[in-house]
């Protein structure tokens, strides 16, 4: 048996430093603008002290539908927009249902000029991507506050669509159409 000898490292009295915490400051706003949510969002636009090189902060959430992948960032600080791919939402989709489709989410919260959102989008279509940016943006919602979850998940905008295109088959031309028949 091997004896072991027990020691204790006490720190120097000198080595101790005392942080304190700056106050932080709440944006006031009129009431006259607020509604239901606005309670809600009041914690998330508080002014941190800006250090220059450090990153924003952010909160981060994946949307799928079929083949499209959504990436969305949501930023508390920054100006109010919702860039996908680097251009605004009305600028990449050119259609009005796939606009309304993509920020529907933030629509169903009232929360669409109160974030900067940030998109990258990869794979399908348009329809399936404004579908997978919807998808993407309630998740993210959801992470920033979980009273939004309900209202959401009623929605149907938490639900992953599992729909997906049928592989093709070997012997026939798609999925299941086969080639034409002929008798002679």
């Amino acid at each position: 048996m091997i004896a072991t000898k027990k020691t204790t490292i006490k720190p120097k009295k000198e080595a101790v430093e005392v942080i304190k915490e700056e106050p932080k400051i709440v944006l006031s706003v009129s009431s006259e603008i607020l509604d239901d949510t606005d309670e809600i969002f009041a914690d998330a636009f508080k002014l941190d002290k800006e250090i220059p090189g450090k990153p924003d902060r952010y909160f981060e959430a994946i949307g799928r539908r079929k083949t499209a992948v959504a990436r969305i960032r949501l930023y508390t600080r920054g100006d109010k927009v919702f860039l996908v791919n680097g251009k605004p939402y009305t600028e990449y989709f050119k259609l009005l249902c796939d606009q309304q489709t993509a920020v529907a989410s933030m629509n169903k919260m009232k929360c669409l000029d109160k974030f900067k959102v940030s998109v990258i989008l990869k794979g399908g279509g348009r329809s399936a991507q404004a579908e997978a940016i919807r998808h993407g943006t309630a998740r993210v919602l959801v992470d920033f506050n979980l009273n939004f979850r309900k209202r959401l998940r009623k929605a149907g905008y938490l639900t992953r669509d599992p729909r997906m295109r049928e592989r093709k088959k070997f012997g026939l031309k798609r999925a299941r159409k086969s080639p034409q028949w002929a008798k002679r």
